[in-house]
């Protein structure tokens, strides 16, 4: 699936205005105090939404602002901060697969009911599938479905190849009703404004900076003792921080430059943030087929003198942990699957290192001016989002770090949306952004290494590979780690990807993709910590049920 970042915005702007009394032409705009229990309230800096609870569009409102995982729910809950932990058991009560991973059996559980009091079945499962198998575009981890069929509380799922990979996509989908869905001419574009799930919540209120969530009756589960969710999309961070700290909202993920003084300070006893990484990972994303990346000296280089720790600490607050292995995996998160060629390889900064590399490769220096073999002045842009203060900070920070090794470096802002098209289409010579994240780091590499995502300069590669990394034996070891049918076959063809990674360098990995947040216990308690990590504390992730599921009124 793709990296949970959110996008930092620049630090200015008005805060949003809670709109619960908002008009609205929505046919979930009307209002409601709680009743019978107490209220969460949620913050997001996202801004003003359109209504759209279509759980399978990841830019719906529903996704963007998490509250769709409050009504729909998955067949499995996957950890994304514990990746090795079996996933919890959800709308499948248990699963299963054959010898050659080429078929996977679900088994559908029983006494749910959808919010409209109609019985959830296996039915809705295989339809759910078939679904997301007709329509790519709701596709978005592109797990090819071949066979799928409910016979009785299971449901079976074929496959053309072994897909043990694609068990937390699976088990991730979102399962929507037959009986609704089925109705649908374009469920592509289908807003879903009036959203019918298994989960415990219901859409109460629908205004552009404010929706309200309430508890509903027949939920399978023991009900949640929070009875109303009110989430608020702030315009940019300062609202969100200033609610935080005032208590007006309770839970939220916003970068703080500084929240020791800005968040936490404020109410010591009660005010809490936790940022655990997740098997993901940010960093320069490196042109490999044009400019002065296409080196692959030059790629080593630049890896060698960047300054990972002052990234993490100054650029992204302390909030992300560095990335200081070769193989770009995160840990601790990714401890168990470094090979042992790498567990104990951490890189610091090593200017002269990086120099030796250069001239060995046929590099000059003028003065302090680095030329290419062919006597040129060596000299790169790096690109990202006007306005996306920490990515700015950290391109700040890499500016000073290739510049010690006589690399003229400019930086240059761009829309949200231009940089966005100029990564897809290859155009840019190195940008900080995120890579998928998964269970385990096939998800990473997949998406910064596979060649069968490639598309010529140009094109948009929308599915990966935006750097244009060209290996065979890459693909080889992505293709080995699919097929793979035990775990020593997983482990040999992660230890070729680690080595690729390592020697070719085709992206710097520099910081985890953290997937934390801040949170109040003053009103409620039960909270995910580091001594309890049973989910990341990320009101954005599909996890987010389960951390509601464990709140308690903080007086009980």
């Amino acid at each position: 699936m793709r990296s949970a970042r959110v996008r930092s915005c620049a630090v200015v702007g008005t805060a949003a205005v809670l709109l619960l009394s908002a008009c609205s032409s929505s046919p979930n705009a009307h209002n409601g105090a709680a009743k019978g229990g107490g209220v969460l309230t949620i913050g997001g800096a996202s801004g003003p939404q359109t209504e759209n609870n279509n759980p399978f569009i990841g830019t719906s409102a529903a996704m963007n602002v998490g509250y769709g995982a409050m009504i729909y729910e998955t067949l499995a809950l996957v950890n994304p901060i514990r990746p090795a932990d079996k996933p919890q058991a959800w709308l499948a009560k248990d699963w299963s697969w054959s010898s050659d991973f080429r078929t996977l059996t679900l088994t559908a559980r029983d006494g749910v009911t959808w919010s409209d009091g109609k019985p959830f079945t296996a039915a809705d499962i295989a339809y759910t599938l078939q679904l997301v198998k007709a329509h790519p575009a709701l596709n978005g981890a592109a797990v090819p479905y071949q066979d799928i069929k409910a016979e009785g509380d299971k449901v079976v799922l074929g496959f053309a190849s072994p897909q043990f990979v694609n068990q937390s996509n699976i088990l991730s989908t979102f399962i929507v009703p037959e009986h609704i869905w089925s109705a649908q001419a374009n469920p592509e574009t289908w807003t879903d404004p009036d959203p019918v799930g298994t989960g415990p919540y219901k859409l109460e209120h629908f205004a552009p900076q404010a929706m309200t969530l309430k508890r509903r009756d027949g939920y399978w589960k023991t009900a949640p003792q929070v009875a109303e969710l009110r989430y608020t999309t702030f315009n940019d961070n300062t609202g969100i921080t200033t609610a935080l700290a005032s208590g007006a909202v309770q839970w939220a993920w916003v970068p703080m430059p500084n929240i020791k003084s800005v968040y936490l300070d404020k109410d010591p006893a009660h005010n809490h943030g936790w940022f655990p990484p997740s098997l993901g990972a940010i960093g320069l994303w490196l042109n490999n087929e044009k400019g002065p990346f296409k080196d692959k000296a030059l790629r080593q280089a630049a890896s060698l003198v960047i300054d990972r720790q002052t990234i993490a600490t100054q650029g992204q607050y302390g909030l992300a942990p560095a990335i200081d292995s070769p193989t770009g995996i995160p840990l601790p998160s990714g401890q168990s699957f470094l090979s042992a060629k790498y567990k104990d390889v951490r890189l610091t900064p090593d200017a002269a290192k990086a120099r030796q590399i250069l001239t060995a490769a046929g590099y000059t220096y003028s003065g302090s001016q680095l030329l290419d073999p062919s006597g040129k002045p060596v000299a790169v842009t790096l690109t990202d989002p006007a306005g996306w203060a920490d990515y700015l900070a950290d391109l700040d920070i890499i500016q000073g770090n290739l510049t010690s090794i006589g690399v003229q470096v400019s930086i240059r802002t761009q829309t949200a949306d231009a940089w966005s098209n100029a990564f897809s289409i290859g155009d840019f010579d190195a940008t900080m952004h995120w890579t998928n994240g998964g269970s385990t780091p096939y998800d990473m590499y997949a998406n910064i290494m596979d060649g069968s995502q490639y598309q010529p300069l140009g094109t948009a590669a929308q599915g990966g590979n935006q750097g244009r990394y060209r290996n065979p034996e890459a693909d080889a070891a992505l293709k080995e780690f699919t097929s793979a049918t035990d775990d020593a076959q997983r482990a040999h063809a992660l230890a070729t990807l680690q080595d690729l990674m390592a020697t070719d360098v085709p992206i710097i990995a520099t910081h985890a993709s953290a997937v934390g947040g801040e949170y109040s216990t003053k009103d409620w308690v039960g909270w995910p910590t580091e001594e309890d990590p049973y989910a990341p504390p990320q009101h954005a992730q599909r996890t987010a049920l389960d951390v509601v599921l464990h709140l308690r009124p903080a007086t009980s």
